[in-house]
């Protein structure tokens, strides 16, 4: 196709704006959602010569009403959409568990979980009723997916349960030519991970600093992604730090 349609969730910012700023190298144009206005207007004019071929639109992807009308707008600008990285994703400060609050837990749950639900669910039903059926959905995982760290008990639980969900997609959008994956980030060098440069707690309690990669690294990985061929699928990508301890952490 001569235009292809991408859509990030999280765009303002770190990882999400790093993959946009890529897949807008590579072509695309890109739909850029996120909560604040103003910092997915930041991203669009750090997209340089290709700022135009982007539609902002300021979304809260926990309520159902406004993912809605963010894919209502890309349909209407678009008239259609040909891969989502379903990355907004947000954390709360490390907290034992047994000094977790529910409304710590519910915070998590709502963005991690069921925003990307929200978010996967509609572009689903989009790429399924277009003409060329089909399109592909990439999912923001994380290290945590496989491996959690002290005092995280909600932020990895939503990452596994985003491998359910990346492979429950994968499965029934086969008939569709739907195409579902999940990248796994480890130590992107973004604001999320800027408390690193202080140290993080290790599972035998000590702090270490630990090594981070160019952000940059994640926004290829996308663009290789999303440029499969409809007959491929990565279905789980690890790109992290090549020096951080996760292969055999704790």
């Amino acid at each position: 196709m001569a235009q292809r349609i991408a859509m990030v969730t999280g765009a303002g910012s770190g990882v999400g704006r790093a993959a946009a700023h890529a897949l807008l190298a590579d072509g695309y144009a890109v739909v850029l959602t996120g909560r604040r206005r103003d910092a997915l207007e930041e991203t669009v004019a750090l997209a340089g010569a290709a700022a135009g071929q982007t539609l902002v639109v300021p979304t809260d992807v926990t309520d159902p009403a406004q993912v809605e009308a963010l894919f209502a707008a890309t349909k209407a600008a678009y008239g259609r959409l040909d891969v989502l990285f379903n990355n907004a994703g947000g954390n709360v400060p490390s907290t034992n568990f047994g000094d977790f609050t529910w409304d710590q837990w519910t915070q998590v749950v709502a963005v991690n979980l069921n925003g990307a639900f929200l978010c996967a669910n509609a572009a689903f039903r989009m790429m399924r009723d277009q003409s060329p059926q089909g399109g592909r959905i990439i999912n923001n995982g994380s290290i945590s997916a496989h491996t959690p760290r002290p005092g995280s008990a909600a932020y990895t639980s939503t990452k596994h349960a985003i491998t359910g969900l990346t492979k429950s997609i994968s499965l029934d959008g086969r008939a569709y030519d739907i195409a579902c994956g999940q990248i796994d980030i480890g130590n992107a060098a973004t604001p999320m991970t800027a408390r690193m440069a202080k140290g993080v707690i290790q599972p035998n309690g000590e702090m270490m600093v630990e090594p981070t990669m160019d952000v940059t690294n994640v926004g290829k990985t996308i663009v290789y992604m999303a440029g499969l061929g409809p007959d491929a699928n990565a279905m789980f990508v690890n790109v992290m730090a090549t020096k951080m301890p996760f292969a055999g952490r704790g």
